[in-house]
């Protein structure tokens, strides 16, 4: 990178995660001059320190504990997880996190990477800080595309800066499970690394989550499930608490926690797990005249309602609609069809997300929760069944358990919600996904017959406890 530098593209991407990769490559596909910024690894916090090297930490564990639902398989799980083998694999999955692996697909879709520190310097000009010092200015003519994501929070609990705590990132790039983990907060990330710490082989995991239960954003009966599964493994789970305080002894000594109960809690490390907030900081907004100090507000065509123009984009995280790395791919995808041309709109980001939470049990939902449909005075009704009650479920194991819900508004008699818990729910996750976003009347949704004998065949039970 040189100083003196001037490019000019038809579109830059800030960000080269999965959001800013995906509107890249489809606008290069579609013919035009793009360049996609990044300050560190291509493919993004998702690639390197989220859904693939967590999913890659957790995965034992489940081939475990499924083996063990399974008589005759349960007599061969004589051992424990191989944790070195684990963390060895994690980093392969994770190319040892070196982006080599990404770069090729970049080229072959003629995407110019500009690595450095990307800011906006006004309407379609963007000023690129290099490591080794030099500036690259870029000018874009037609847009300019933000896919920046956002960066953990950090509640304001008195010591917990200083305690050096582990986020996302820590915890998914670990070099040694810690004997003891006290994670703070009961959402997606703080219940998957929990139980995956806990069965790569710690003695001590605690979970301590301020609201009322685990899971608070899903149905109620989602958090309490994976709350009993928890107890039932060793997990210690404390709902309806805050942190008060917390104190680290010396550099590298054990945490000390008190909680708003007066309970002194003590860990080797503690996980912070407390939510996300925008990346944009630095990001040069106010060289536009938006503010930086929340996300970027887009209209369904992803275009930033607060800039002047048709110029500036945001996708994925930074723009906190649906914060998971498919519906920012979603997003990117309606973005670069919006700059080519294409006359369409974002229809899934509000009431169509699809969601798995990879616990034991796996909880995943799309749609509405039956507390959000009521909120937006909806004439609901609910049906319910266990996910584990039917046949295709008893071969796969004992104890599965689990619960499938449906949400339905009685006024179109079409789908809006849909939950399912129990193991290896994901798969049932996709149809459910279709049906609310085709909006498929239930009358319809009757003659898809599901396969015998899977459980898929729990969609049969729920539309005969509706009354088809």
């Amino acid at each position: 990178m040189t100083s003196s530098t001037d490019t000019t593209f038809d579109v830059i991407v800030l960000g080269a995660g999965p959001a800013g990769e995906v509107a890249a490559g489809r606008l290069a596909d579609g013919g035009l001059r793009v360049a996609v910024v990044e300050r560190e690894l291509v493919g993004g916090e998702c690639s390197y320190y989220g859904c693939i090297p967590s999913k890659t930490l957790i995965r034992p564990g489940d081939v475990l504990a499924a083996a063990r639902r399974v008589p005759g398989a349960a007599s061969a799980v004589t051992g424990t997880v191989d944790a070195a083998a684990v963390l060895a694999w994690r980093d392969e999955q994770t190319g040892g996190w070196d982006d080599a692996g990404a770069l090729p697909w970049l080229d072959a879709h003629g995407v110019t990477l500009v690595r450095g520190d990307g800011a906006l310097d006004g309407v379609r000009r963007v000023v690129v800080s290099g490591a080794d010092g030099g500036v690259v200015r870029l000018t874009a003519e037609r847009a300019v595309v933000l896919a920046t994501g956002t960066s953990p929070a950090l509640p304001p609990v008195p010591g917990l800066a200083e305690a050096a705590p582990w986020d996302n990132r820590d915890v998914t790039a670990m070099k040694a499970v810690p004997r003891r983990l006290l994670v703070l907060g009961g959402g997606a990330i703080g219940v998957e690394m929990a139980q995956a710490v806990r069965r790569l082989g710690a003695d001590e995991v605690t979970v301590v989550e301020a609201g009322p239960r685990l899971l608070g954003r899903e149905e109620s009966f989602a958090g309490e499930q994976v709350a009993a599964a928890f107890r039932a493994e060793g997990i210690r789970v404390l709902t309806g608490v805050r942190m008060a305080s917390v104190t680290r002894e010396g550099t590298d000594g054990p945490v000390r926690a008190v909680t708003s109960a007066g309970e002194e809690l003590v860990a080797d490390e503690v996980l912070v797990a407390a939510g996300r907030r925008p990346a944009a900081g630095s990001l040069g907004l106010e060289t536009v005249g938006l503010p930086s100090d929340r996300f970027v507000a887009v209209d369904d065509r992803l275009r930033a309602v607060e800039a002047d123009g048709d110029w500036l984009y945001a996708v994925g995280d930074c723009n906190g609609r649906a914060p998971l790395t498919h519906m920012g791919k979603y997003q990117a995808r309606i973005a670069a069809d919006v700059i080519l041309g294409k006359d369409v709109r974002d229809r899934a980001s509000s009431d169509v997300v699809p969601r798995v939470t990879f616990t034991d049990p796996q909880v995943c939902a799309v749609g509405l929760t039956s507390a959000q449909a009521a909120e937006r005075g909806l004439r609901v009704r609910t049906v319910e069944y266990g996910t584990s009650d039917v046949p295709g479920a008893a071969t796969k194991g004992r104890e599965g358990g689990g619960t499938s819900l449906l949400v339905v508004d009685e006024d179109s008699r079409v789908v809006v919600g849909a939950t399912f818990t129990g193991p290896d729910t994901q798969e049932l996750l996709h149809g459910a996904t279709i049906a609310i976003s085709a909006r498929v009347p239930l009358d319809e949704l009757w003659h898809a017959v599901p396969a015998f004998p899977t459980v898929s065949e729990v969609w049969l039970r729920l539309l005969e406890a509706y009354g088809l």
